[in-house]
């Protein structure tokens, strides 16, 4: 997965690829090491974690029938966490693209899922001066 900070689009589109190609066979052990060197790398650059969650939202998407409903709640949470993350990191450059995206998800009369509003509160914290 080190490949990914390849600078070649070529090159991270294999990587993507791959994962999802070993994720038809193994989509727990991909989903796992994904996560794992996810967390391993907390400085890896976004757009090279996005390449790595994309990957893991095709496997899930492609396997949800598969997939233990321990790891499959375990997966979801992280992703939601590792995309937020990744929304508030653009929203400090693009803060209005981003807060536009995100208002799309509150409802009237339905109570918002909890990671967006974490990354609203997130985004106010990380562009409040």
């Amino acid at each position: 997965m080190d490949a990914t900070t390849d600078k070649d689009p070529l090159v991270q589109e294999q990587i993507y690829n791959a994962l999802c190609y070993l994720g038809e066979s193994e989509p727990e052990e991909i989903l796992n090491s994904c996560d794992e060197y996810l967390r391993q790398h907390d400085k890896l650059a976004y757009p090279h974690r996005v390449i790595i969650l994309k990957a893991m939202e095709t496997v899930v998407k492609n396997n949800i029938a598969l997939l233990d409903k321990s790891t499959a709640k375990e997966v979801i949470q992280d992703w939601q966490q590792a995309a937020s993350n990744v929304l508030v990191a653009v929203g400090q450059r693009f803060i209005n693209k981003v807060m536009e995206e995100v208002l799309t998800k509150f409802q009237p009369g339905i109570l918002p899922h909890y990671f967006v509003m974490q990354t609203f509160a997130n985004l106010s914290v990380s562009n409040g001066e």
